[in-house]
């Protein structure tokens, strides 16, 4: 009886945790949503920037960022509830969530590489970062991106559904559950270490391009110390973008070695910290670091009430 009894009440602190881990991130991700959500209006309200090609970039990674967001939150839910889906509806979100995960590191590379070309470069920036080059670079961003998810969604059609009884999975949604096969693991960890290296390797080439043109007497000392600024940034959002894919790597350990109560504690910090976190950084920091959409950017989170916020110029995201 006295079993029984403890056993009950870790059924209902379990409960407890689950729906408080739930409403904190519930709470955590519609606020970035929305903040992420006026920004992204903020970047389509002004001709000035619709047509500049760092805000362009900016819209992109702020767009893949959201759709993530999203995405991790609802897969988050799904796994708190312990709710089971269908083969193909898991297969589905989760190919989507590896393809919107995959966008952020490529778009900062370009970034970095549109810094580069104007601090070591002024003089030909306006003819190589053009509208139409732009419009390029994000296409085959989203391309390539599109093409790991093609790949994947290939790979999860090797899966032996002809030997399952029913497409109702009996374990919770996630990469290890769907993609059973050695070589999807393979492909994976290739595809993010060649990703993430290349990106590693573009935004330092760029940083250390930036610091070499820096002590040139013919380059702007402010623009190309802003410049710098801005590419440690990157690298700080990639550091980031790695950390959301090492989650499920430090996820599963972790559920075997703690007790389920502490496992769920453990699970919403690290979900709050590798996904919700990074995902609205870009919209704080770059708001908040650019004068010119600063001032567009508080005129909506303050519904059209004029607010002092510093002098305004069309000032760089650099």
């Amino acid at each position: 009886m006295q079993v029984l009894s403890l056993s009950n009440v870790t059924a209902r602190l379990s409960l407890m945790e689950r729906v408080a881990g739930a409403t904190f991130t519930v709470s955590c991700c519609l606020t970035f949503l929305c903040v992420n959500g006026v920004m992204l209006f903020t970047l389509r309200s002004k001709r000035a920037f619709r047509e500049t090609s760092r805000y362009i970039l900016l819209y992109n990674l702020l767009l893949a960022d959201t759709l993530h967001l999203t995405t991790s939150q609802l897969m988050y839910l799904l796994t708190l509830g312990r709710m089971t889906l269908t083969y193909p509806a898991c297969g589905v979100l989760t190919v989507l969530g590896i393809l919107l995960s995959r966008i952020s590191p490529l778009v900062l590379v370009v970034m970095s590489l549109e810094r580069y070309v104007a601090v070591c470069h002024p003089l030909r920036h306006a003819s190589v970062v053009t509208i139409r080059n732009t419009a390029w670079a994000v296409l085959t961003v989203w391309s390539f991106c599109f093409l790991n998810a093609l790949i994947q969604g290939l790979l999860l059609m090797m899966f032996p559904f002809d030997q399952l009884e029913s497409l109702q999975m009996t374990q919770l949604c996630n990469t290890f559950t769907i993609f059973v096969l050695p070589i999807f693991e393979l492909y994976n960890n290739i595809y993010a270490c060649l990703v993430f290296i290349l990106a590693s390797l573009s935004i330092l080439f760029s940083y250390v391009g930036v610091v070499l043109s820096a002590r040139s007497a013919a380059t702007d000392k402010d623009s190309a110390r802003k410049a710098r600024n801005t590419l440690l940034l990157h690298m700080a959002q990639l550091s980031l973008s790695l950390m959301a894919v090492l989650y499920t790597i430090i996820v599963a350990p972790l559920a075997l070695l703690l007790s389920r109560v502490v496992f769920i504690r453990v699970q919403t910090v690290l979900f709050v910290c590798f996904f919700l976190l990074p995902r609205c950084l870009s919209s704080v920091i770059y708001g908040l670091r650019d004068r010119s959409l600063r001032v567009v950017l508080v005129y909506f989170l303050c519904c059209h009430h004029k607010v002092s916020v510093g002098p305004v110029k069309a000032a760089a995201v650099s």
